[in-house]
């Protein structure tokens, strides 16, 4: 065809997104489809706990949003794309690949509906004899730089959605009024929202820019333990200020370790109705990522020093 020989003689790509860019491509689709399957989920979980809504209409809203969602972010990630393939000079984390990106792409490949139904044709035995758990963990191990990949495409549609760029069913605050337990947690996250939205804002989008550079530098062992330190350290103190100022602060603040314990151990007392159950499992939460948070600062500070992932 005409077409055909002339296109021969064309410089540049000549497709949408090349064949050294579509394992990438396909692994941010699916990373991002991941992640909005489970915003979704927790949204879906919330309203319906609360009463907001019945639970057939909220599965076809979430649905609904989540396809449109589905649709915006495929556009945006292969217009992304687009523009990467028409770079004289790719990133580094493209244009040099490292042999455990492929069991990145091999873990991306397992979410396909045909690998399921292989799966479930071959049954669950065969399944496990042909890879054992061992050989599972050692195939999904990610390089440095595919990990940052990873953490800024999951970023990038968590900020998308707090800041309702990206059309999925999303949780309102004011939809959540009412009390439970004499405790109106539906202004209280009005609250929070209010206070909190610009810095969360804020930190999302400085992620996003941090895990783009770290892909962009191969993952380097520092950069990350900068990383590490900063973001923890602010997540940190926005748990501080949960705990301490925040309005959610007189449901879940205890002063001393022994209250701490005593209300865990009220949450799973069944002799009696002690009631605030959810102020107890929220108090728990903001505890452990705070560990969680320390955590990844200490580790960010043994990362700094030896200079190694």
């Amino acid at each position: 065809h005409p077409l055909t020989v002339a296109a021969r003689y064309r410089s540049g790509p000549q497709s949408l997104i090349g064949p050294e860019l579509y394992p990438w491509w396909l692994f941010a689709v699916k990373t991002a489809l991941v992640v909005m399957g489970c915003v979704t989920l927790i949204g879906l979980a919330v309203r319906v706990l609360v009463g907001d809504i019945y639970l057939g209409q909220a599965i076809g809203q979430s649905f609904g949003a989540l396809f449109s969602g589905a649709v915006t972010v495929i556009g945006v990630v292969t217009l992304i794309g687009f523009v990467l393939e028409r770079q004289e000079k790719k990133p580094d984390f493209i244009a040099k690949w490292r042999v455990k990106d492929l069991g990145l792409f091999e873990l991306g490949g397992d979410l396909d509906a045909e690998t399921w139904r292989e799966r479930l044709a071959r049954g669950r035995d065969a399944a496990r004899a042909a890879k054992p758990g061992p050989a599972v963990r050692k195939s999904a191990e990610m390089s440095p730089a595919a990990k940052a990949v990873a953490s800024a495409i999951a970023w990038a549609v968590l900020l998308l959605w707090w800041t309702g760029l990206l059309p999925m069913a999303s949780i309102r605050p004011e939809d959540l009024a009412g009390s439970l337990d004499g405790v109106d947690y539906g202004r209280i996250l009005v609250q929070i929202v209010d206070v909190a939205y610009w810095p969360v804002t804020l930190f999302a989008a400085a992620r996003v820019v941090f895990d783009l550079m770290r892909a962009a530098s191969g993952g380097n062992a520092r950069l990350t333990a900068v990383g590490d330190i900063s973001f923890g350290a602010a997540a940190a103190w926005g748990l501080l200020w949960l705990w301490f100022w925040s309005p959610l602060s007189p449901v879940i603040w205890v002063g001393t370790a022994t209250d701490f314990f005593d209300r865990v151990r009220s949450l799973f007392d069944r002799t009696g109705d002690h009631g605030g159950e959810l102020a107890a499992l929220l108090m728990i939460i903001v505890v452990w990522a705070f560990v969680g948070e320390v955590w990844r600062v200490l580790r960010g500070v043994g990362r700094m020093i030896v200079g190694r992932c």
